[in-house]
């Protein structure tokens, strides 16, 4: 059902922790408080101690983070490949006489049947959001229309699900060493091969969180 994973995200998002209008809020404080530090565009690279097999050996692209919580999809967890011309007949696209296949990746265990797109920013469209500058995620299936047709992003990651987290619960696992950070080289995310990416960016992982 790609079509409805693609075009109920907004609505999907309203059952997680993570409010739907969280594409679009603005980000407000009191004077009183701390500012926040927003890992957006950062990698989140799980301790090798984490058994959770959702996350174990996970690198994880933070998209999404304020004071309300936090959203990261998944980048190196390979699902199944699957052949372009059958996403299109899934989404009632007529000509599925398209070439190739695509890599499908879990993107976490939160809503798995909603899509992501993350890609290079060759590629935008008016819903696109802008991730770290060099990196992007797109959730519309256009964006499949136009890989079909090779009009779509030089590079991209296609995936099903996320990771969420509450207000508050990111920040306290970061303190307890659950998580590693990095920041989200497009050459990490893009290029590096998946087999070998947790270990890359591990070795990249800021000490001091």
């Amino acid at each position: 059902m790609f079509l409805r994973w693609f075009n109920r995200l907004i609505l999907a998002l309203t059952a997680t922790v993570i409010p739907a209008t969280f594409l679009y809020a603005a980000h407000t404080c009191c004077a009183d408080t701390p500012p926040h530090v927003s890992l957006v565009g950062q990698l989140l690279i799980a301790s090798p101690e984490i058994r959770d097999p959702h996350f174990d050996h996970a690198v994880v692209l933070v998209v999404h983070h304020d004071r309300a919580g936090a959203m990261g999809i998944v980048i190196n967890v390979p699902r199944v490949k699957m052949p372009l011309a059958q996403i299109l007949k899934l989404i009632g696209e007529t000509d599925t006489d398209v070439k190739g296949e695509v890599q499908v990746f879990a993107g976490g265990p939160v809503q798995p049947e909603v899509g992501f797109i993350i890609h290079s920013a060759d590629y935008r469209r008016p819903e696109t959001r802008d991730v770290n500058g060099s990196v992007l995620m797109t959730s519309n299936s256009q964006i499949i229309r136009d890989i079909s047709r090779d009009e779509g992003p030089k590079k991209s990651i296609i995936a099903f699900g996320y990771t969420g987290w509450a207000a508050g619960q990111l920040e306290d696992e970061l303190g307890r060493r659950v998580w590693f950070t990095t920041p989200g080289d497009q050459n990490l995310i893009f290029y590096e091969t998946r087999e070998k990416l947790w270990e890359t960016a591990y070795a990249r992982r800021s000490q001091d969180l």
